[in-house]
Formats: structure tokens, sequence, C-alpha cells
């Protein structure tokens, strides 16, 4: 298959071809009955019938993604995709908006798209034996200050500080999960459901790592109530520095978010941090890593919610 060139941001066709040539190395697959190779072109460009008799059934290669029923060009998709896949920090719907000559709003519902595409691509454990994870918990969300009695301050808020607990491997993957609490059996899960146990855990002194801690072939902390925040290979700087280019993101890029798009924003940051040149994975690699978990996922305007 050839690598993206700009012909394919440019041109719906060539656009297509190269999403066949992605998703069907092999030939056309049936999405009804999984038939392999067996389909063969219609009079419409780009439309396939399966030639198993049971099925008999017209598809393109949208059928059973995120492009399907979808009127946008597959060009300006794949462009889509490279600037999502390319922007370390995010892309507004408005920056996209203006990039791609589409409304605000077709740029707001691609853009939560192509993070349900990045979302779940790899669901190995991290780390591993004689691998570190780090482990942490950060907040997003507005708290607003009222004066009160001869310049004192209060914190009060009428916007909801949503949680977010995340795991970091050095010199690998991350992931990140909203959370609706923060207890013990609640990051106990999460640790059990994405790291590898035979792996060093690392994190803050927060009471709530002590009992999933256990379950690791070690578990050590830095101290930060008491300023501590690294005695040797002990620390929480990785993780800090991921959340650091989330927040940059999330405040400087996108500015609001609402708490039932949360898990898509987090995907996206996720998604390019696992997936970062450093690790070995330049831009046209990123964006054909995204356009493979396009396929099996759907996103119908009313599920993505209110903007």
């Amino acid at each position: 298959m050839s690598d993206l060139t700009a012909l394919h941001f440019h041109d719906a066709t060539k656009a297509r071809e190269y999403l066949e040539a992605l998703r069907w190395p092999d030939g056309p697959i049936c999405p009804f009955c999984g038939e392999i190779g067996k389909a063969y072109a219609t009079k419409k460009v780009g439309v396939y019938r399966c030639a198993a008799k049971e099925c008999r059934k017209d598809f393109s290669v949208t059928v059973g993604t995120i492009f399907e029923r979808s009127h946008i060009p597959l060009d300006k998709w794949l462009l889509a995709f490279r600037l999502m896949a390319g922007s370390k920090k995010g892309m507004s719907a408005n920056q996209m908006h203006r990039q791609l000559g589409v409304t605000y709003k077709t740029a707001w519902f691609m853009e939560h798209r192509i993070r349900e595409a990045m979302d779940g691509i790899d669901q190995r454990p991290l780390g591993g034996e004689g691998k570190i994870i780090e482990a942490d918990e950060t907040y997003i969300g507005k708290v607003r200050s009222f004066p009160y009695r001869e310049g004192w301050h209060i914190r009060r808020s009428n916007v909801k500080e949503h949680k977010i607990v995340a795991l970091v491997e050095r010199k690998g993957r991350a992931r990140a999960i909203k959370m609706d609490r923060l207890k013990g059996y609640d990051v106990k899960r999460i640790l059990a459901e994405n790291a590898d146990p035979q792996s060093r855990l690392m994190t803050d002194d927060a009471k709530h790592y002590i009992v999933p801690g256990r379950e690791f072939a070690a578990h050590e902390t830095v101290n930060h109530s008491a300023h501590e925040y690294g005695r040797g290979e002990v620390s929480t700087n990785t993780i800090e520095g991921f959340f650091s280019i989330f927040k940059r993101g999330m405040k400087g890029v996108y500015q609001h978010c609402g708490e039932q798009h949360l898990r898509r924003y987090l995907a996206e940051f996720c998604f390019r941090y696992s997936n970062r040149s450093a690790l070995g994975v330049d831009d046209a690699e990123r964006t054909r890593i995204a356009l493979r978990g396009a396929e099996g996922k759907r996103l119908l305007y009313a599920q993505a919610g209110s903007h």
C-alpha cells in the first residue's frame, strides 16, 4: 500500500482507493457475511456486491466504519485524520472547519468520530516484567472564586470538577479513565484491568494506592506532602508530563469540555501519547493507525450529544 500523499487529501477517488487498500489488503470483505475476496465491482463507483448466494448485498469501504452514511468526501476525512493525528495538543473544531471548508457543526462531529476511532485501539495491559508504571489522578473543570470578608476568597463552584485516573508506562503507552469517584476499590479495579501486575508501580503517597499496590512486583512512592518529587528512579514525573500536555490542550485548544465528551478527549490524548515520535511513530503512521481504528465503530450525532 502506498504512503499517504497530498493527492489523497484532495482527491476523493484516491482517498477511497487508499482506504480500500488499508482495510482490504486481500480484497474486499463483505461486512454482512464476512466473505473475503468474493465480491465484484458494480456500476456504481466504489460499490461492491457480495458474490455469496446467501448474501448478495451491496457495500462500500465505508460500511461498518465511522464513515458510514457520511456525506463528507473521503479526501476531507483523510485530511481531518491527518490533522488530528499530527496536532500534539489537539485541533479545535473552529480550526478544523476553516481547514476543511465545512461548517463548524460538521467539523465538531467529525472530530468526535475521529476520537471514537482512536479509542481502544491497543487493549494490551500496560507494563510488564521489569517495566515501570506511574499512576496518578488529576481533576479538570472550572472552579470560580468569590470575594469574601476583607479580601479573603473561598472556593465555590457551580461547574463540576471531573476526576481522572491515568497510568503511564515509562517510555511507553498511556491510558486515562474518567472516574465518578476516587476510592481504593475503584483504583484497584482500574489497575487490575489496565496494568500488568509484574510491573513496578510508582505513585504519590495517596492512601487509595496502598492496597492495590500490593498486587504489583513492587510499589514505590514519593511523598508529595513533604515536597519530595523524586528519589533515584522513584518519581511520578512522567505522568505529570502527560497531564501537562493534556491540560494545555484542553485549556488552550478546546477550552470547554462537557462531561459526556471527556472520555473521547482522553482517548485522543492517550492515542497520540502512545503513538508519539519518541516511540518511532511518525505522523503518517499515526494517521494509518487511527484510520484502522475506524472499523467496527459507529457514532451518530444524537449519541455524540450536544456541543
